[in-house]
């Protein structure tokens, strides 16, 4: 049955085929092909068309949902770029002074055309770019403007920068004396002087180094990067400072346009020494000096200079043809010429040799030293200092002091006699006060040198004693009291083999003969400051007790005084409203109101006193000068100069003051220092305080000078006395004399007594005014004409004639060192002989070819620029931490990372103890 279905399937089939062909024709076939070819491609072209619309549909209403945007740059840049350019208005205001905004101006404009349009224009002519830098960096300057008005600059002119030169030159200092250390005999190289320099910097500040930023243009030029880029980040709008390519463009303008060939000009040895000659051009050059500076000089490279021009001058005056009168001058020339030659060539020779003789030295083991009496050397300030030093190394120190003490007070009490007489003739009446002074201040000698509680004691004669004491006890105090043992006590240290005769077998005597300048010249130069009383260490000025500032009160052990300060008030003894500030003739002023109790046998006595900080600060002055152990014990409040009457810090120091007053009226201060009492009286008395009186008296030596602890491994600022901080010149002169003529290694009494010097110099110069002055000064120096001064002068330095300065060639290295010999004659002639007489030829002359040779390092040089711009910074943003900010920059200096391993290692053994 299947087979028969299958053939009647086929036959149907078949039969159908035939019929369907026979009716329509065989290229039926054909056609029905193609009609069902068109139905299915017109079927899937209409599905393709309405799938893609609906899709762009679908899409659109998703866009914003949540697909993220499609990229619109860069037909947004191609429509941007089809568009006309805009004019873009640049506002030229910078800082809100015309005569500031123009010179800047020009500066924008010559640093866009020289660093920028030289090549932007050879990409494209577009304007708007360069516009929108110039934009940039006039808001850049705008904000720097803003700021600067701000910021009170005094601190940093007044206090800032000169203690970041002291330190520079402490620094400088203690790695040349490292240098010496290390090898006595060979002199090390100008790298190892900058490579210990860098250790001892970083041995002082512990936090940073700046060796990588001075040492290698690599890490230099990144360091300003970072430090642009810092600053445009604080100075830019948001928006300017997020555009990188204009901030890359302005960072390297700032950066390698204008700040690394500002410090490369000011770091360069040769500009310093060209500026400096150039700043005392008025000064004739010496011919001593000249002569000095060449036989002192260890530099073969200076000599060879001097002797190579000295030959060539030689050579024109020899081609000249003269006659007359001229040939003498010139022969003359010839001469002097021919003696600087010989001169140089017997230097250059011993240098090289490697025999060089150290003068001092030779003197001492070989010359025959000349003779300086010792009454010669007791009235010289200079001889003084180091007789000083060796009495203190043989313990015999109170024997000078007491002849000083005496000499002292024989002049004061002439001088009060003197007084006390003329009064008299005068017919005023008389009272015992003056008497009952001397009597008290011969009382003061007695018991500080002769008594038996004296420590050290003057030993002589006990008959001697005896006798001063009985005249002491009963008669009235002349200005010959102390005569005989004086005369004693000087006949000891010039006989005694321990003091005068050993002291001229000493080195102390042969350095004393160089700084008087007598190792070749024989004639002994006293002093000027003759007798009586002097304000430059002569002994005469100085008298151990203030015989002006004593009261005639008794220092009875029954008496007891209490004070305290019990309130601030104004001019008029009232209570005043705002912290007791008073204003007296235009000076401002705070005033303390002290309560003093007294109770002695006959009962209690109350009474109230004023008294300003100035007086407070005289009275610890006088006092810590005439007792020396109380400077380690009392501590005065210190001085403000600026913002001294804001009303917290007025009672801040109320506070302090009365903790001061109560230290000092302890039982136990005054059983300690009896002859105390006196100025306490004195100062706590219901009357007007006295400053001005007595200022000799305050010059005496202590007999244990005041030493710092580990003072050369601080910054210089931290060391200063508290009584100079507020005397704004003399604090500068007194630091800069410590770190260059080393005085705070030296003997304290002659330090003491240069700061005496100097306070009487400013005062007698400028008066009490001279602080007021030097704020004037500097508002001055901040003021718009200045600032626009300084602008004009660095765009005309560096765009003479408005063209950009070519790369200045680099000088012959003749004329180089021709320029340090002149250099250093200039400054070693401009010095006063007075300063000679004060502190010594030699130490003098050191301390300014120190200061000399420290500018002589380029790398140095370029590290004291950073220090200067990092104070700079931190002064105009102090709201920032610019400090950890430069410690971080800082972070990758080889001798930082030396110093904290060396810091491991010391640390480590007592940390396993632990």
């Amino acid at each position: 049955m299947l087979t028969e279905a299958s053939l009647s399937i086929w036959g149907w089939g078949s039969l159908g085929i035939v019929l369907f062909l026979i009716t329509f024709g065989p290229f039926v076939i054909f056609y029905l092909t193609f009609y069902i070819l068109c139905f299915v491609g017109g079927g899937l072209v209409v599905t393709l068309l309405f799938g893609k619309t609906n899709s762009e549909k679908y899409l659109e209403q998703c866009e914003h949902s949540f697909l993220p945007p499609t990229s619109t740059g860069v037909p947004k840049c191609l429509e941007e770029m089809k568009r006309e350019a805009r004019t873009i208005k640049i506002d030229r205001r910078l800082t809100g002074a015309n005569i500031i905004d123009e010179p800047l101006q020009q500066v924008i404009q010559f640093s866009l055309r020289d660093y920028v349009q030289y090549w932007y224009y050879t990409l494209s002519d577009d304007e708007s770019f360069l516009l929108e830098i110039r934009q940039t960096l006039q808001n850049a300057l705008i904000q720097f403007a803003t700021r600067s008005k701000e910021i009170d600059w005094q601190p940093y002119f007044t206090t800032r920068i000169v203690d970041d030169f002291g330190t520079h030159l402490r620094v400088f200092r203690k790695a040349q004396q490292k240098i010496t250390e290390k090898d006595d005999q060979a002199k090390g190289t100008a790298e190892d002087l900058v490579d210990t320099f860098f250790e001892v910097e970083v041995e002082m500040e512990k936090e940073v180094c700046r060796d990588l930023v001075c040492t290698s243009p690599k890490d230099e030029e990144g360091f300003l990067r970072d430090l642009c880029e810092v600053l445009l980040y604080l100075l830019l709008p948001p928006g300017d400072f997020q555009n990188k390519i204009m901030r890359y463009f302005v960072r390297e303008i700032l950066a390698r346009g204008i700040l690394l060939p500002l410090i490369n000009q000011l770091s360069d040895p040769d500009y310093i020494n060209q500026y400096v000659i150039w700043m005392i051009r008025d000064s004739n050059c010496n011919y001593e000096a000249f002569m000095n500076i060449i036989k002192l000089s260890d530099n073969i490279g200076e000599l060879e200079a001097v002797r190579d021009k000295a030959a060539e001058e030689l050579q024109y005056l020899r081609s000249l043809d003269t006659a007359g009168d001229d040939i003498n001058t010139i022969k003359n020339q010839i001469n002097s010429l021919l003696f600087v030659k010989k001169v140089c060539d017997s230097r250059i020779q011993r240098l090289q040799s490697g025999k060089e003789i150290n003068t001092v030295k030779l003197a001492a083991n070989f010359g025959k030293l000349c003779t300086v009496p010792l009454d010669s050397i007791l009235v010289d300030n200079v001889a003084l200092q180091f007789f000083m030093d060796y009495m203190q190394q043989t313990g015999g120190q109170a024997h000078l002091f007491f002849w000083m003490t005496v000499e002292g007070y024989r002049v004061t009490a002439q001088q009060q006699l003197e007084v006390l007489l003329s009064r008299q003739r005068d017919g005023k009446h008389q009272t015992n006060q003056t008497k009952g002074l001397l009597r008290a201040a011969a009382v003061g000698i007695y018991e500080q040198y002769l008594s038996e509680k004296a420590s050290p004691r003057v030993t002589v004669d006990d008959y001697l004693v005896a006798k001063l004491a009985d005249t002491l006890n009963h008669e009235d105090p002349t200005p010959e009291i102390f005569d005989d043992i004086q005369r004693k006590v000087y006949e000891l240290m010039l006989r005694d083999e321990r003091f005068y005769p050993s002291f001229r077998q000493n080195a102390l005597y042969v350095r004393m003969l160089a700084e008087l300048d007598m190792l070749k010249d024989p004639s002994f130069r006293g002093s000027d400051d003759g007798d009586g009383e002097s304000f430059n260490g002569s002994p005469t000025g100085s008298i151990n007790l203030s015989l002006d500032d004593l009261s005639n009160v008794s220092s009875d052990d029954s008496i007891q005084l209490h004070a305290y300060i019990s309130d601030t008030v104004c001019a008029d003894y009232a209570p005043y409203a705002v912290a007791g500030v008073c204003n007296d003739h235009g000076k401002t002023y705070a005033l303390y109101a002290i309560t003093v109790h007294r109770r002695n046998l006959n009962g209690e006595e109350m009474w109230k006193t004023y008294r300003r900080y100035s007086d407070f600060h005289d009275f610890h002055m006088r006092i810590t000068e005439q007792f020396e152990s109380l400077s380690s014990i009392l501590k005065l409040p210190g001085k403000k100069t600026f913002n001294n009457m804001d009303r917290d810090f007025l009672e801040k120091r109320k506070k302090d003051l009365n903790a001061y007053l109560q230290l000092l009226l302890a039982p136990e201060m005054m059983k300690a220092s009896p002859a105390l009492a006196h100025y306490v009286y004195d100062f706590l008395e219901n009357k007007a305080y006295s400053k001005g009186k007595g200022d000799f008296a305050r010059k005496v030596p202590p007999l244990i000078p005041k030493t710092d602890s580990d003072p050369e491994h601080r910054r210089v600022a931290a060391q200063l006395d508290d009584n100079v901080d507020d005397n704004i010149p003399l604090r500068v002169m007194l630091l800069l004399m410590d770190e260059v003529f080393d005085l705070k290694e030296r003997n304290q009494w002659l330090r003491r007594n240069i700061k005496n010097l100097l306070q009487q110099l400013i005062r007698a110069t400028y008066g009490d005014t001279i602080n007021r002055k030097i704020v004037d000064h500097v508002d001055w120096m901040t003021s718009p004409e200045q600032v626009a001064d300084s602008v004009k002068r660095f765009r005309d330095a560096f765009w003479p004639n408005g063209i950009l300065a070519e790369t200045v060639p680099c000088r012959d290295k003749s004329i180089r060192m021709r320029t340090r010999v002149a250099g250093k004659t200039k400054l070693l002639a401009i010095m006063p002989d007075e300063l000679k007489h004060i502190i010594g030829a030699e130490t003098t002359r050191k301390g300014i070819l120190r200061v000399f040779e420290m500018f002589q390092h380029n790398q140095l040089n370029r590290r004291m620029v950073y220090v200067f711009l990092e104070g700079f910074l931190e002064t105009l943003f102090p709201q920032y931490k610019f400090r950890d900010l430069f410690n971080k920059l800082h972070s990758r200096s080889k001798q930082m990372q030396k110093y904290k391993q060396k810091l491991q290692t010391t640390q480590a053994p007592s940390l396993q103890k632990r």
